[in-house]
């Protein structure tokens, strides 16, 4: 089961209008979506992304006519919406990272404590999976991946690990690498409770499935289809996510030009010349009671944006 993280935090955000036209840019298991739905009318809307097929065939359960599901990344959402003759909305919610059913299946390899096959792609049906990349990444490139997007101060002493043991014998499943990265980094090294293995496999699944690039190209589509007083929605679980969106809304409340060195590939975020966005509040975390029931909820970090109203 999916416990969908600040779920009233975030439909509470939204301020749903209820003729409103609305977007779930990650759907899951639908329980941001089901909530929604709740506060529109007969004639409200909400249009479903996500790029996982088993969450595709979740979402298709939904009998609501007000409902309908696309799969797909949400980096063409833009253009996508404009196919279904939809160019404005009055909200939209990314609610990032991987889910529960997506940890919790063994088969598909996220999580260090599976001992299914190494596959670590979201959208199953498309792209290379992280057994074949690891079969053939350099060295080099394998600690600048863990490095860059794990943050992990040992990358390059668990790349070399990785490479010396894929010459024995071939990396197919998640818990051999999770053994790997284990072996290299002992309890004593690390002063945190998680797992030793924790960083590199958030590294290789952002890598592989190019979620900060798809977040920083879905970040300006959402403002250019927001109505007047549409709220932009985005829930966070990683340092490097939450980094790029509030950057992001920063640059868009004050029209100032973003910030030298953000490494967005060819600067997806482009520049505002003009104040598109108002910042609602701080950022919101996940109260205590929250995190007991749901360990999964303690690094999210959620923040909200409303669009300016039009100039000219």
């Amino acid at each position: 089961m999916h416990i969908p993280v600040l779920l009233h935090q975030a439909v509470d955000a939204l301020a749903i209008k209820p003729e409103g036209t609305y977007v779930d840019a990650t759907f899951g298991r639908g329980g941001h979506s089901s909530l929604i739905l709740s506060r529109l009318s007969e004639h409200g809307r909400l249009i479903a992304f996500d790029r996982d097929p088993d969450a595709v065939v979740a979402g298709e359960a939904i009998t609501d006519k007000r409902f309908s599901i696309l799969h797909g990344d949400f980096s063409g959402m833009q253009s996508v919406l404009q196919n279904l003759g939809v160019t404005e909305i009055d909200g939209v919610l990314l609610d990032l990272g991987v889910s529960s059913p997506q940890l919790d299946d063994s088969a598909r390899g996220f999580s260090f404590r599976s001992t299914g096959p190494l596959d670590m792609r979201m959208d199953t049906s498309n792209g290379q999976t992280a057994a074949d990349w690891l079969a053939t990444v350099t060295e080099d490139r394998l600690a600048w991946v863990i490095k860059t997007y794990g943050e992990e101060r040992f990358a390059k002493r668990i790349a070399r690990a990785i490479v010396m043991e894929r010459t024995k014998r071939s990396i197919v499943t998640a818990a051999q690498l999770a053994g790997i990265v284990a072996a290299v980094i002992n309890t004593r090294q690390r002063e945190i409770i998680k797992h030793p293995a924790t960083r590199t496999f958030q590294a290789i699944r952002i890598y592989l499935n190019r979620e900060l690039e798809e977040l920083s190209q879905v970040l300006p589509q959402c403002v250019a289809l927001l109505n007047s007083g549409g709220r932009l929605v985005v829930i966070s679980f990683h340092s490097l996510e939450d980094r790029m969106v509030k950057q992001f809304m920063r640059a868009a409340a004050t029209a100032d030009d973003l910030p030298r060195g953000v490494p967005l590939r060819e600067r997806e975020l482009q520049r505002f010349s003009r104040q598109t966005l108002h910042i609602i509040g701080k950022a919101v975390h996940p109260g205590e009671l929250e995190i007991t029931g749901n360990a999964r909820a303690r690094s999210a970090v959620m923040r909200v944006a409303e669009r300016m109203a039009f100039n000219g």
